[in-house]
């Protein structure tokens, strides 16, 4: 191919078959041809010199070329001419400016072995990167989509899928736990990311994904598909249980009904491809009340406190539902959790009774005790909502004496003592603050009062480090089953009234601090 006796448009036909052979622009071949006859033709003229090699497209003529740039006075006659001696060269080149590029003919040339060899490696490598970027090209646009292929092999627990033009890796941890499969076998998978690798693409998919049901319900729901219905969510313990919510866009529709299927065979063909994954579906209101009580079937929910600026909901339920609701480890109500995007604070109707009595006399005597007044006032401010000296302190003359039995003098009375014991309460905080040692870097830590650093501080948390060491559930509390019975477990922060989300930022962000780079 590269001897200069060869048939010339030998050249255009090789280039055009590995073109078709590859799925790559003939293009692309011939440049990488004019790229290795180039690298071959410097070891003929030297290594100093630039050589640029032309194909002709049409008769597969092969032009040779010295790349010189014209210059007032030549310092290196490898690279560089003056303009008499590129006129010398071609007529053509008196229009030429300075920093412009002349080509200087050379001779054809037989190729030695060593040569050949070199435009043969350059051009292999030319080939397999072209075809490498239009596989990439490929399969950027599968992303985000189901693919189906073989299993070509086993390594240490990773799957290999050939999908006929590229291959694919499922990770060992993006596998249905315990799903049997074996060379050969066809397998379909969501592709979740196409990298650029050194050795080519890389394709990742998923069967454990959430987003890999969602796709086989596309697949198998009709009204999904053509947009009637929408996925407004979904949550996966991958090979054993999962949830979706569906909401109708066209009222007319019974979306769970629709995914469910004639005697249930659509959502079965979804079971079937997930190795008899249990999926309940959820029918999505506005209300998450609604929503929580749909996802926590089959557990018969009571009622539904729900706080939408924390985002929290405390589902109450009676003791014979409680097991139900929470799950078998707590995976019930752990899938309602990543489903519904809210906290999910699950208790008996006896244990918020409990709770609120609980939390209505430590208000009361918080109110008795520091703005020293009678147990009938503080149970009145209680009643009135009133929950802390804070939003006496906050509020206004006309807003306490409109309460029965409260006149506008102890109103003003009310809140020139809250007012009193907040800046004495802030004073001594700051005292305690400073004898429990904590660093300035925990103390000016945004998102952190004076009150939760006297509480971390209390629980040896002095540093920003220990604070980036602790989990959210150290902070806000949670709920955990041991030998089968449902304890709670207080948090270092819980009686502040902060979020799981409000609590991982705190975290993150002191983690973004120690940790960077």
């Amino acid at each position: 191919m590269l001897n200069k006796r060869a048939d010339k448009l030998e050249l255009l036909r090789i280039a055009e078959a590995v073109a078709l052979e590859k799925s790559i622009d003939k293009e692309l071949i011939i440049i990488s041809m004019e790229t290795g006859i180039a690298k071959a033709a410097k070891s003929k003229f030297g290594q100093d010199n630039e050589i640029k090699v032309l194909i002709d497209r049409d008769n597969g003529n092969i032009g040779i070329f010295r790349k010189l740039i014209l210059v007032e006075n030549p310092e290196n006659i490898n690279t560089e001419i003056n303009l008499k001696d590129a006129i010398n060269l071609d007529e053509k080149n008196k229009d030429k400016k300075i920093g412009d590029e002349i080509l200087q003919p050379l001779p054809s040339f037989d190729f030695g072995r060593i040569a050949a060899q070199t435009a043969k490696q350059v051009i292999n490598f030319n080939v397999r990167e072209a075809e490498r970027e239009r596989q990439f090209n490929d399969f950027i646009d599968k992303k985000d989509s189901v693919l189906s292929g073989i299993i070509k092999r086993l390594e240490f627990g990773n799957v290999i899928v050939d999908l006929g033009k590229a291959e694919a890796i499922i990770q060992k941890n993006e596998m249905i736990p315990r799903e049997n499969i074996k060379t050969g076998d066809r397998i379909k998978a969501y592709c979740y990311d196409v990298r650029r690798e050194t050795r080519g693409q890389q394709i990742f998919l998923s069967r454990a994904h959430t987003k890999f049901m969602e796709k086989l319900f596309i697949q198998e729901v009709p009204e999904i598909y053509d947009g009637l219905i929408e996925i407004k969510s979904s949550a996966r313990d991958p090979g054993s249980r999962a949830k979706i919510c569906v909401k109708a866009i066209d009222n007319s529709l019974d979306p769970v009904g629709a995914c469910v299927g004639m005697r249930g065979s659509r959502v079965q063909a979804v079971v079937n491809e997930l190795q008899g994954e249990k999926i309940d579906i959820v029918s999505w209101s506005e209300d998450p009340a609604i929503v929580v009580s749909n996802a926590l079937s089959p557990a018969e929910v009571q009622r539904v406190n729900v706080d939408n600026e924390l985002k929290k909901l405390d589902v109450i339920l009676t003791e014979e539902n409680l097991s139900k609701a929470i799950g078998r480890r707590g995976q019930n109500v752990r899938l309602a959790t990543k489903l519904i995007n809210y906290e999910i604070n699950i208790m008996t109707d006896q244990e918020d009774s409990e709770r609120r009595q609980i939390e209505f006399k430590e208000k009361t005597e918080n109110f008795v005790k520091n703005l020293e007044l009678d147990e009938t006032l503080g149970q009145l401010l209680v009643a009135e909502g009133f929950s802390s000296i804070d939003d006496i302190k906050d509020s206004a003359i006309e807003s306490i004496s409109k309460i029965e039995g409260i006149e506008e003098g102890t109103a003003k009375e009310l809140i020139e003592r809250a007012k009193e014991f907040y800046q004495k309460d802030q004073e001594e905080i700051s005292k305690r603050i400073k004898d429990l040692g904590l660093d300035n870097e925990l103390i000016n830590h945004a998102g952190l009062t004076p009150g939760m650093l006297v509480t971390l501080g209390e629980q040896k948390i002095l540093k920003l480090s220990d604070f980036a060491d602790l989990a959210s559930d150290e902070l806000t509390g949670a709920h955990d089953v041991v030998k089968g019975e449902r304890i709670k477990i207080k948090g270092y922060l819980e009686d502040f009234a902060l979020s799981k989300k409000e609590s991982d930022e705190l975290i993150m962000s002191a983690r973004n601090k120690i940790y960077k780079d």
